[in-house]
């Protein structure tokens, strides 16, 4: 069946949204500071600061996932939505910002919590049942899908999917096991494989907005402005991961994902893109 071309336009901004080195970016043009190439000088005991953090919020995260998450049918996204979790998430950061890489573990689980939120939203907009499970989880998932690399303009092209594909069998297995069995206080081995993934690539991201505080003279103010740009960021790779997933439903996952393959475009940000 042929896309649609209001679906064909659709996927052509998903893929832009996608393919964009993203948050990073945005971050070093508003610091005007190359952030990039100190993501490897962090020091390890930052590193391991950020592990820990990620892990005990992705194990919340998902808790919160599989409880609370709004739950219902399709919904018309709100403006105001997009916009309050932009500002509650700037609150957050300018905390973090005022009191530096110590306020860390009580600053990330909010924000990630905000995200989250903010995920749900546009997940119902795009019609996912947020009361069933796979939706829900597919929320938390979203955080391992943030785009390229700052190196690579395209190299999201099939990093997108290669992520999806990657963890496709441990985030079914995730699913199953807590539809069956529910949280535990230990986690299963299923759910903590698909938690490890999920985290490896979440965390490389929280990488990015520590060392975007890092920067000198970067205060309450600015760390508002990094941590509201952080949910903004999500908010569109959700747009874009839950219109595939949407386009998925109608037209196939491999037809798609092909087409998704097949789209070209002269230059990102410039002329537009063609099929």
């Amino acid at each position: 069946m042929e896309l649609s071309l209001a679906d064909r336009e659709a996927l052509l901004q998903a893929k832009l949204v996608l393919e964009h080195p993203g948050f990073l970016a945005r971050a070093a043009e508003l610091l005007g500071h190359p952030i990039e190439r100190g993501i490897g000088n962090l020091p390890p005991t930052v590193q391991q600061a950020i592990a820990k953090a990620t892990e005990t919020t992705l194990k919340l995260g998902l808790t919160v996932a599989v409880a609370s998450l709004d739950r219902g049918h399709a919904a018309p996204m709100r403006r105001s939505a997009l916009v309050w979790h932009r500002v509650a998430g700037g609150v957050a950061g300018a905390a973090g910002g005022f009191f530096g890489l110590a306020a860390l573990p009580a600053e990330l689980p909010i924000s990630t919590l905000i995200i989250l939120r903010a995920i749900a939203d546009v997940a119902r907009s795009e019609g996912e049942n947020l009361s069933e499970l796979e939706p829900r989880m597919a929320c938390l998932e979203v955080l391992a899908l943030s785009g390229g690399q700052p190196d690579s303009p395209r190299s999201a092209e099939t990093g997108y999917y290669a992520a999806r594909i990657g963890m496709a069998q441990s985030f079914k297995k995730a699913v199953e096991h807590v539809g069956r069995r529910g949280l535990t206080k230990q986690v299963a081995p299923p759910v903590a494989e698909w938690l490890t993934r999920v985290g490896a690539r979440y965390s490389a991201r929280i990488s990015h907005k520590v060392l975007a505080k890092a920067v000198p003279f970067v205060g309450a103010a600015s760390g508002a402005a990094i941590n509201s740009m952080f949910v903004q960021h999500f908010q569109d790779v959700a747009r874009a991961h839950f219109t595939i997933r949407r386009l998925e439903r109608a037209y196939g996952a491999e037809p798609i994902q092909h087409a998704y393959t097949e789209l070209q475009w002269r230059k990102l940000g410039g002329d537009t893109p063609s099929a």
